[in-house]
Formats: C-alpha cells, sequence, structure tokens
C-alpha cells in the first residue's frame, strides 16, 4: 500500500513545487506593486511589506500614459489575433485538404521564416515600411506581427483539419453543399478548439512583443504597454513600484482571455498534441 501511494504522494509534490516556482515572480510582482517607496529598500527581503499601499496604481492610472499604452495594445493584440486566425484556418484548411504543385514549396517557405533571428529583420522591415508610412503606426505592428506568426498558426489549424475525417465533407458535398458551405457549416464548428489555441498563443505573443514595437514606434501616442514600461526607467533610478503596477494591471486582459478560453483551449492543446 504505502509503495503505491508514495509515487503518487511525490507526483503531486512535484507539481506543487513546478506551480509554486512558475507562480512566485507573478507574487512578487504584486507584491512590489503594493510596496510604499519609503519601504521598498528598507525593509529588505521580505514574503509581504509591513505596510502596503495602492499609489502606484493611482499614478500609473492618473498620471501616466499607461491607459493609452494599454489601449494600443490591445488594438493591436486582438487585431493580430483576428488576422492571423482567419489566414491560418484558411491556409491551414488548404495544406491538409489540398494537393497542389506548389504545396511544398510553400511549406517549405513557411519553415524558413521561423528559422532567422527576429534582430536580423528589424532594419529591412524598417526599410520597406517607412516608404508606406507605417513606422509608428498600428497598422504597421499588426501588419508585422500578422505575417510572423501566420506560419507557425497555419501549422497549428492545419493539425487540427487533419484530425477531422474527409468523409465528413464529402457526405456534405453529396446533399448539395459547395466546398466553401461544408468547410463554414460542418469544419469550422469541429476546429473551435483549435481556433481557441491559435487566439490564444497570436494574442499572448503580440500582446508580449517587446522588439519590434520597441523599433517601429517613436513616440508615446502609439507605444504598446511594453515599450510603456520603459517610461518608468528614468536615467538614474528605476520606478520599480510604478512599473510593477503597470505590469500587474496588463497581466489582467491576457488572464480574461485565457479565462474566456479555456475549456477550448485546453481541448485545442490535447488535439494538437495527438494528432500533430
Amino acid at each position: 500500500m504505502r509503495r503505491s501511494v508514495l509515487p503518487i504522494i511525490a507526483h503531486r509534490l512535484a507539481i506543487l513545487c513546478y506551480v509554486l516556482f512558475a507562480l512566485f515572480p507573478l507574487f512578487w510582482l504584486l507584491k512590489v506593486s503594493v510596496t510604499p517607496n519609503d519601504l521598498l529598500y528598507t525593509e529588505g527581503v521580505r514574503m509581504w511589506p509591513s505596510r502596503t499601499t495602492w499609489e502606484h496604481y493611482a499614478f500609473v492610472l492618473q498620471h501616466s500614459d499607461f491607459p493609452t499604452f494599454f489601449k494600443n495594445s490591445l488594438i493591436v493584440a486582438g487585431s493580430t489575433a483576428i488576422a492571423v486566425t482567419i489566414c491560418a484556418s484558411l491556409s491551414g484548411y488548404a495544406l491538409s485538404r489540398f494537393n497542389f504543385r506548389a504545396k511544398y514549396w510553400i511549406v517549405a517557405l513557411m519553415l524558413l521564416t521561423q528559422m532567422f533571428p527576429l534582430v536580423m529583420l528589424v532594419a529591412p522591415i524598417f526599410k520597406i515600411l517607412t516608404p508606406l508610412h507605417l513606422t509608428n503606426s498600428l497598422t504597421g505592428l499588426v501588419i508585422v506581427y500578422t505575417a510572423f506568426n501566420v506560419p507557425f498558426a497555419t501549422f497549428l489549424m492545419q493539425s487540427f483539419f487533419d484530425g477531422i475525417p474527409k468523409d465528413l465533407e464529402e457526405a456534405a458535398m453529396i446533399d448539395g453543399a459547395t466546398q466553401f458551405t461544408a468547410f463554414r457549416q460542418i469544419i469550422l464548428p469541429l476546429t473551435l478548439p483549435g481556433i481557441a489555441a491559435t487566439l490564444g498563443f497570436v494574442f499572448t505573443a503580440a500582446w508580449s512583443e517587446l522588439l519590434f514595437a520597441l523599433m517601429l514606434i517613436n513616440g508615446n501616442q502609439a507605444a504598446t504597454f511594453p515599450v510603456g514600461l520603459l517610461t518608468f526607467v528614468s536615467k538614474f533610478s528605476v520606478d520599480f513600484g510604478q512599473m510593477m503596477a503597470a505590469g500587474v494591471m496588463a497581466l489582467i486582459p491576457a488572464a480574461l482571455f485565457f479565462l474566456l478560453i479555456q475549456g477550448y483551449l485546453v481541448q485545442g492543446l490535447t488535439a494538437g498534441a495527438v494528432k500533430g
């Protein structure tokens, strides 16, 4: 009996340790955000401050450009997630269901785009976007994020389409439905877990991206929140309280988004792992 129980206990303890390790940075983020400035460097390392304050949150909301950064990130991440999911659904379905001459070349090119470090592409992208007046623009960021996330999202969606029998579409077309009607009314509802997983991955990637947002945006009016966090860093000091408060508030949309799609996301991750 003991031999059968001990592995279960060890397994649960290992999971608990991993969860605590993963959540501890978030806890510390919250702790610093409610710590007054006069205690931040005087109390040393404590699990919780002796006195808490909400002044950092009040300053971030009332006396900084964080609401603008927040709005810009919502626009960019939401638009990118929707655009990428639509493109990936169509292209993933095409790669899964059709055989055409350039199919393997297209797949090879899409894989090739994932092999280059993003730092190498900043200068060429800036050179391309400047004549089009898309630098310092949310539209330019959405285009760049969409271009870089479509290949991965396409392969992700293709794995879900591969797991759906073609007989369902053939039966619908025998009954008089067109290929697009069968795709829209039969296949898409069955791939809702995959769509949710794709939305989640792309939204998170666009929400937290810093490199292109930093290089392509000048000024606070079009800056996203990862760039906006740098405004709390001055030449000689860093306001950790305000920065952490902004970070805590920036986590809320992503947490709510994943909470809404949690059921579909778990199904999608499981199905993608098995079918992919």
